[in-house]
This record gives C-alpha cells, sequence and structure tokens, in this order.
C-alpha cells in the first residue's frame, strides 16, 4: 500500500473489532487514567471525521502541518487524516523551548498548527501565529497553501523529522510515504527471534512520536501486521513491568538507557510475569545486555539505522550471531550495501574501524532513504559524497560479517536516544555575557550512555564560587535549549585547546572533559538538569 493511511484503512476493513491502540490504566496515561482501548474501525471513524474537515477547509499535497500532540491517539488520527490528504507532517517534541521551537518553525513554516489545549501558548511564544494555531477537536481554518490535489502518493512527502547537524543548527529531514512503508516492512519482516505473527503482537513503546523509531516502526508496523500498538507517554521505570504483563506486550521497544534503569530496581516476580518475546531497540549498555535477558527473561535485539537512512540502511541481530554484550549492531539486509572507510575514504580491513557508509543495491542508491534536507540541497549533496550516505559513524566488521560499533565522528552527543550537536549548545552558551570560551563534548554516563559536559572559559577567570556560576549558566542555557541539551557537568578552565587557527580541537577537548569528569574540579548538575524537566513546558 501506497502510504500508512492506506494500510490503515485496508486493516480497518478487514478486521473493524481488532484493536489498535490499547493501554491499562496501570499506564497512568494522562489523558487516559483508566486505560484505553481503540479498535481498528473505531480509528478508522475518527480519522475519516478528521480527513472530512481538512478536506471541506482546502488541504491537500503542498501542506504541511505541525502536530504538538504529545504520545496520544490524537496524533495518530490527526496524522493519518493528513496523510490521506497528501499533507506533511511536522511533529513538535514538547520538550523544545522557545528559540529551538522558533528555529524549526522557520524551516518548516507550517500552514497550521494542532495542539492540546495546554500547549498552544507554547506554540504562539514559537512564533506560530495565533489563528494558525489550533486545539485538537477545533475546526481548521482554511489552508493558505498552494494545493495540488487531495490525495497521498508514495513520493510525496510524509513528515519532516528534525535530526542533530554536527556544524550548524538541526536539519530537517523530508521523509516520503515510501520510506515509513519501507520501514515498516524491515521492521515487520526482520525474522529470526524477531519474527511478527500478523493479528496477534501487542508492541508496547514509551518513545515518542515525534521519532522516526516510534512512528515508523513501532505505530506502522502494528498497523501492517493487524497488531496492537501501546503508545506510552513516557518511560516509567517503577511501573514498567506492570503495564507490560497487563498490556499483553509481545514486543517491548527501548533505549540503552532503560535496561541499565531497570536493573538497578530490586528483584520481584514481575520481573518474569509478562508474554514479551523480544526487545526492539539501539544502545543497550554491554556490561548490561547479557544480564538484563537473564533476569528479564527475552532477548535485546539490537538494530541500528539514522532518521536519514530508514530502511536503505538498517541493520539488526534478530538472525544470525548476535555476540551479546559487544555492541554488535548487526548485518546488512539484502538490499543494503556497506563500506567501511579510513578518513581519506579508502576501504579499511576486517576488523579495523571505520566509518560506515551505506547505499542502497541496485540502480537508485538512494532507495528508502530520506529524500533530502529541506531547503539545504548542500547539505545533502555532502552527506552523499561518491555515490554513498556518510553516517559519522566508525563501526568495525567481524569475520563472519557482523558489525560491531565503535564511536561516533560526528560531533553529536548520545544521551538517552537523543541526539545533540554540541555546537548548537555552544551557541546558546556562547550567549552568556560572562564567557569567554565554551566547548561542549559527550562524557560517559552509566545511565544515559552519555551527558552532555561543557567547558567553560570565563572572562575573569576561575569563579570563587564556581556552584553558583554553574548554576547560573544552566539556568540561561535552558531558556533557550530543551532540557536533554543542556550540560549535565560544566567545568572551568582557563584554556581551552585550539590549533594554530583557533579551530577547536575536537578530539583532546573530549579526553580532556572525560578525565575532568572523573579527577575535578567540576560541578555536577545532572540531577539539577533532571528538574528541569518538569519545570515549564
Amino acid at each position: 500500500m501506497p502510504t500508512p493511511y492506506a494500510r490503515l484503512r485496508r486493516q480497518a476493513d478487514a478486521a473493524p473489532e481488532a484493536v489498535f491502540l490499547s493501554a491499562p490504566a496501570s499506564a497512568a496515561l494522562p489523558d487516559a487514567p483508566d486505560g484505553v482501548r481503540i479498535t481498528y474501525g473505531a480509528a478508522a471513524d475518527r480519522i475519516e471525521a478528521l480527513r472530512r474537515s481538512y478536506a471541506a477547509a482546502g488541504y491537500g499535497r503542498g501542506a504541511r502541518v505541525a502536530l504538538l500532540l504529545e504520545n496520544r491517539p490524537a496524533f495518530v488520527f490527526h496524522w493519518l487524516a493528513l496523510n490521506a490528504l497528501g499533507v506533511a507532517l511536522h511533529p513538535i517534541n514538547p520538550d523544545l523551548r522557545k528559540d529551538d521551537l522558533a528555529y524549526q518553525l522557520s524551516v518548516a513554516r507550517p500552514d497550521l498548527a494542532v495542539t492540546l489545549p495546554e500547549r498552544r501558548e507554547q506554540m504562539i511564544e514559537g512564533g506560530m501565529p495565533a489563528d494558525r494555531t489550533i486545539v485538537d477537536g477545533t475546526p481548521p481554518p482554511s489552508c493558505r497553501a498552494t494545493v495540488d490535489r487531495q490525495e497521498g502518493a508514495a513520493d510525496d512527502e510524509c513528515a519532516l523529522l528534525f535530526t542533530s547537524g554536527t556544524t550548524a543548527k538541526p536539519k530537517g529531514c523530508v521523509l516520503s510515504n515510501a520510506y515509513f512503508t519501507g520501514m515498516a516492512d524491515w521492521y515487520t519482516t526482520q525474522g529470526g527471534i524477531a519474527a511478527m505473527r500478523p493479528g496477534r503482537e501487542v508492541i508496547l513503546t514509551p518513545l515518542p512520536l515525534f521519532h522516526m523509531n516510534a512512528l515508523a516502526n513501532s505505530c506502522l508496523g502494528a498497523i501492517t501486521i493487524g497488531g496492537t500498538l501501546v503508545q506510552l507517554d513516557r518511560f516509567h521505570a517503577r511501573r514498567w513491568w506492570r503495564t507490560v504483563a497487563d498490556a499483553g506486550a509481545t514486543v517491548v521497544h527501548y533505549l540503552g538507557v532503560m535496561p541499565a534503569i531497570l536493573l538497578k530496581l530490586e528483584p520481584e516476580a514481575a520481573d518474569t510475569a509478562h508474554s514479551v518475546r523480544f526487545g526492539f531497540g539501539a544502545g543497550v549498555d554491554p556490561r548490561h545486555q547479557e544480564n538484563f535477558e537473564a533476569r528479564f527473561g527475552f532477548p535485546l535485539v539490537e538494530a541500528w539505522a539514522m532518521t536519514e537512512t530508514g530502511a536503505g540502511g538498517v541493520t539488526t541481530t534478530a538472525t544470525g550471531p548476535r555476540h551479546v554484550g559487544q555492541r554488535c549492531i548487526g548485518r546488512p539486509h539484502a538490499g543494503m550495501e556497506v563500506r567501511l572507510v579510513d578518513d581519506e575514504r579508502r576501504p579499511v580491513e576486517t576488523g579495523t574501524p571505520g566509518e560506515l557508509l551505506v547505499r542502497a543495491t541496485g540502480a537508485d542508491p538512494r532507495r528508502a532513504f530520506f529524500t533530502r534536507y529541506l531547503n539545504d540541497p548542500a547539505a545533502t549533496d555532502e552527506a552523499w559524497a561518491g555515490g554513498w550516505f556518510h553516517t559519522g559513524d566508525v563501526v568495525r566488521e567481524g569475520p563472519d560479517g557482523s558489525l560491531f560499533f565503535v564511536d561516533r565522528k560526528k560531533n553529536i552527543v548520545r544521551r538517552s536516544g537523543e541526539n545533540i550537536a554540541v555546537v548548537e549548545v555552544e551557541g546558546a552558551m556562547e550567549q552568556e555575557p560572562e564567557v569567554a570560551g565554551i566547548a561542549v563534548a559527550p562524557v560517559p554516563d552509566e545511565i544515559r550512555g552519555e551527558e552532555v559536559c561543557a567547558l567553560v572559559r570565563l572572562r575573569d577567570g576561575i569563579p570563587a564560587d564556581p556552584d553558583v556560576v554553574a548554576r547560573r549558566l544552566m539556568a540561561g542555557c535552558a531558556e533557550r535549549l530543551a532540557y536533554f541539551k543542556v550540560p549535565g557537568w560544566i567545568a572551568f578552565v582557563d584554556a581551552i585547546p585550539v590549533t594554530a587557527t583557533q579551530k577547536l580541537q575536537r578530539g583532546e577537548i573530549r579526553t580532556l572533559a572525560a578525565r575532568i569528569v572523573t579527577e575535578g574540579p567540576v560541578v555536577d548538575l545532572r540531577a539539577e538538569k533532571g528538574r528541569l524537566r518538569t519545570g515549564g513546558h
């Protein structure tokens, strides 16, 4: 089927009484404290009503609509109603602060924003016109975009997702309907220990719908096989296993941070009182994988992909040797080519780490990948230099063809599944008047995988009270960036490593940051950072 909407329509026609969206009361969802159970037929009716409303207001191919509806059924209903008409989706991360949001809106230029009542002011503060910002349940105003038709096709833009850049602001990835259906097809046909059973799987995920994983894999994957989606609001460790059991989940999605947190809980009977067949995710700490699988009774299928690569470049450990505890990301699928290269783009020998380059087999190397970076053809061409997509990830190949993740070549902090560009954090902190120099680097974190560490050179030198100054800088940064991007560590230094041409020496900065976090002096702001999440929006 050419579009996500068409797949939902097919399932609703074939099995209208089958359960599409579900969650038990133990999930304690803010919008459904008593739980939720919505059939494919009921969902199709809701989607059709929204489709008619949007169509009457003139929405179609050429329009783009922003959704700030969190991980709620309304998000799915609006997305598929818009998709039926060929309208592109711009999902909004609820944690974005004013500057982040304003930047995304300036790039995406949505014709309309649909929000929760309590989120409407957030969108307006970010720059969305009040008359183009409506609350879920309100009829949309007339479309102002130029629309050429009201029907979705395979090559149409399905969604615009923002991904962190390494040398500039985040880039908007244009993703087509074919990208999404291709990703869902790959996800549901991995086979091996991740083999899917049509009509029988209950897929539970706490991951956000503004990311590719939840939108393309768990949500559209469930639709593709006629399964049930249990979409949680967030990951809540204390009630995780009860929710998993009560939901009847057969598949759970995770990020590397989740196994680390769950292993810290006291053992209890609920650890194995569930129906989970496998977990699907990425980034589990090698020290935790074997213990997690033994304690909780199911394998963790590690996968690798990027927003840009989709099903064109994705790997999985669902089949073949899994190499548990070795950062194995699996093997390429049959429609994918892989090359590992050094800094001069020369192929490296087996066992030697190199940057991972990927492309699709056949005449179209970009098949099933992202369409382009919106309004940035130069960045698109650079990413595809030489006819291969350059991932920026360093990988090594084992003797059996398995791939093992080594490191990132890009200047990225990978924190709890979020990619954070160090230059974006540096740009926010440079705006503080007392900062004379700044360098940001990832440092290892036992729970989050990596944390943001800022090395700061102040205009007046090392402060007498580092804690007070660090918290002041953190507060200023939090006004501009989402909470997860704010430094969890701040160290004040006399000098920042730079080259003769005053460029930051990223390798030395990373080494210095790791040493300072271990040996000091440094201000640990991680607990304060956690509290930022509940403050404000």
